[in-house]
Order: C-alpha cells, then structure tokens, then sequence
C-alpha cells in the first residue's frame, strides 16, 4: 500500500490548465455588451470642464444609463453592496444614482470626477471591458474544478463509456439510507452491469485547508456506500496540491479501495 502510495503521488500533476483556462471572453463580452448603452452614454462624461452640467444633462435625457456606474469601480452592486457616504452613514451603494447629487458625490468620492474631466480614460465600453476580465479572474477556482470533470469526461468518451453528471444520492433509497441525512451530488455516475460507480472527480495545484476536508469527507462516505451491494464509490483526483495535505490523503488511501489519478485512471477504465 505504502509503495502504491508514493507512486501515486509521484504521479500527481502540476496544472490541469489549459490557455482557455484564464478568462471567459465570451462571459465577459456578454457582460460589457449587456450595459455597452449606457456606458457609451456615461462616455459624454469625458473630458467634460462642466461635470455636473454634463451629468444633468445626461440626467435629463436618460438616467437610467448611471445605474451601471457600480461597475467602474470594479464592483456589482446589485442592491446589496452598501458604503459609507460623506456623512458617515451607511448607505446600499445603488442609492448614489437615485440624484444628480448622489451621482456627483460618487464620482467625486471615488476618484471618477478627475478621471473624467482629465480624460485619463478614453472610452468607457473598453474600460468596462479590462475591469469585466479581472474580475473574471476570480472565477478561476471555480472554473479549476469544471475543467478537471471535463477532463474526465473526454477520457469516459474517448473508451465510450457511457455516464451522467451531476446526480444526487436520493435517487436511490439504499444510498440515501446508507448516508442519513448527508444529501451528496455525484459528479459523474457510471452504471455498468450489475455496479453502479458514483464518482467523486478534483483537482488541487494548490494547497489549504480544504484539502483535508475533502479527504475526511470521502473518507466518512466510502464504506458507507461501498456497504451497499451493487455500489461502489470512487474518487479521481489530481493536482501537487496534496503534498501539503499528503497525510490526509494518505489516510484516505488506506479507507478508500478506488482512488485514482489522471494518470492512473485507466485502472479503472478496466474494472468497468
């Protein structure tokens, strides 16, 4: 076991990241394109001497097109993002573009004004367009995740396995007994013959204190799956993530009979 151990962690790779990986233009598009309106109406702004004249002139014409303006400093407010005002108050940041006043206080307040009367920024669609893309960054963790299942997914494909994604324990009654009251969404489910394998699919490059969760949680559910006949639970994980957590991992090695890698899975590609 200890031996099996090394070299599965001597397999484990560094990034599951492909270029795709590091921005979602077409979310970040769509996102631009969605407000792309009112920023163009926001861009009369620029270069403006007579800020506030502008602004009500704006005001007067459309002033809906300053709804958007939470944007510009990198922020969705979407009614529950709440501030400061200059009073000391605590205000939902949406309420600056109730008025002209509460407009001028936010471009004074947040630097905009002379940002604008300078005309350091020459368009506000491209301007949306930068800040849309790091904000897109954050998403990164998440995306991490959907890119290992949809590696798993092409290699199921690629021995035309068939499976489904995405299932949760209720749909059979001897799981849902066998975990209690700890409802668990399968990432994939294969059924063949008289097994039905529920997968667990991640991958960490990172290390933290999740890791160890992760593997005390599969660890508790296994043998209670595997308990059931016809059932057996697996997990494929991968990343150099888990040297930080090689311990735990190691633990769960010892619990858990199917563990598999990105470069060992095809073990169990066998056993289907």
């Amino acid at each position: 076991m200890n031996k099996n151990f090394e070299l599965f962690m001597s397999q484990l790779q560094e990034t599951n990241q492909t270029l795709d990986f590091f921005c979602d233009f077409k979310k970040i598009k769509k996102n631009v394109d969605d407000i792309k309106l009112s920023l163009c109406m926001l861009n009369s702004l620029i270069n403006s001497r007579e800020l506030r004249n502008s602004v009500e002139i704006l005001w007067k014409r459309d002033k809906t097109a300053f709804a958007v303006m939470d944007i510009l400093i990198a922020v969705r407010s979407e009614g529950k993002k709440k501030v400061l005002n200059e009073c000391g108050e605590c205000v939902v940041l949406d309420r600056f573009f109730d008025s002209v006043e509460g407009v001028m206080e936010y471009l004074e307040s947040t630097g905009l004004a002379e940002i604008f009367r300078k005309g350091t920024i020459k368009d506000l669609v491209d301007y949306v367009f930068g800040i849309e893309t790091g904000l897109d960054s954050n998403a990164r963790k998440n995306r991490s995740g959907h890119v290992m299942e949809d590696m798993v997914a092409k290699i199921f494909e690629s021995y035309g396995i068939n499976y489904r994604r995405e299932v949760y324990s209720r749909e059979w009654k001897e799981i849902t007994d066998a975990l209690g009251d700890d409802e668990k969404r399968f990432d994939f489910v294969i059924e063949a013959g008289d097994k039905t394998y529920l997968i667990e699919v991640n991958f960490y490059s990172g290390g933290g204190s999740k890791l160890n969760e992760v593997a005390r949680s599969y660890s508790d559910i296994a043998p209670k799956i595997n308990s059931v006949p016809g059932f057996e639970f697996v997990w494929i994980t991968d990343g150099v993530g888990w040297k930080s957590a090689k311990n735990k991992l190691q633990e769960a090695y010892s619990i858990i009979p199917s563990i598999y890698n990105l470069t060992d899975i095809d073990n169990f590609i066998n056993l289907i």
